[in-house]
């Protein structure tokens, strides 16, 4: 994937020289900043593909600027990986629920990063509508917006991610673990479970067209399109 630009949000110079001397010997572009502030400013200006980013930074903190990515139209679309020596299963859920698309923890190898960047880069690639239409539901997957019969539905990013999953794949029986490893990228079983209630809380906010979501006993989920 030669090009890509890339952006490095640390603060630890060592790892970013690091990354960099990595990413660019494998032909990837690199910009760098070591603050969130700065980094949502050079958002504006650069043209990126992908975004590293450390939870533990000065003043606005991974947490946020992950969310300002996420909220801000034109860079809602940008893949996430969020690199940081935490590791408790609490932040990396955290991280998942406000947009992250990947979660590497320190110290890392600098051959396991490159890997998960282009696995991310990969799916972005992947074959995707940019718009679903089924009877009572509408989704713009470039706009990050969905609504129900006409009216706007305020899904977290995650809830997004899971809506259009679905959607897509109609009459399909969706386990916790298929969900879980396509949706949210993710392996854990503390994870797995939080599926039902990503459910739970999809279907409050789908109002009448709560029933598209049928549950499969004993397997998972169905998206129902003949309602």
């Amino acid at each position: 994937m030669p090009n890509e630009k890339i952006l490095i949000i640390e603060d630890d110079a060592d790892i970013v020289e690091m990354i960099t001397y990595n990413l660019e010997k494998e032909g990837f572009k690199v910009v760098s900043s070591s603050n969130g502030e700065d980094a949502l400013e050079l958002l504006k200006t650069e043209h990126l593909n992908l975004v590293i980013l450390d939870l533990m930074l000065p003043g606005l903190d991974g947490f946020e600027v992950c969310s300002s990515i996420r909220n801000n139209e034109d860079t809602s679309h940008l893949p996430i990986i969020m690199l940081t020596a935490k590791s408790q299963e609490a932040d990396k859920i955290v991280g998942f629920e406000i947009g992250a698309d990947d979660y590497v923890t320190k110290p890392f190898s600098p051959k396991e990063l490159i890997a998960r960047i282009r696995a991310v880069l990969r799916r972005l690639k992947s074959p995707m509508l940019k718009k679903i239409k089924t009877r009572d539901i509408a989704i713009d997957t470039l706009k990050h917006k969905a609504t129900v019969l006409g009216n706007p539905v305020h899904l977290t990013y995650t809830e997004f991610k899971l809506l259009a999953y679905m959607t897509q794949r109609p009459g399909v029986v969706l386990t916790r673990d298929k969900i879980v490893a396509d949706v949210f990228n993710y392996s854990s079983d503390s994870y797995d479970r939080s599926v039902d209630n990503h459910i739970k809380t999809l279907r409050k906010k789908l109002g009448t067209a709560r029933d598209y979501i049928e549950t499969v006993r004993g397997l998972g989920y169905s998206f129902k399109d003949n309602l």
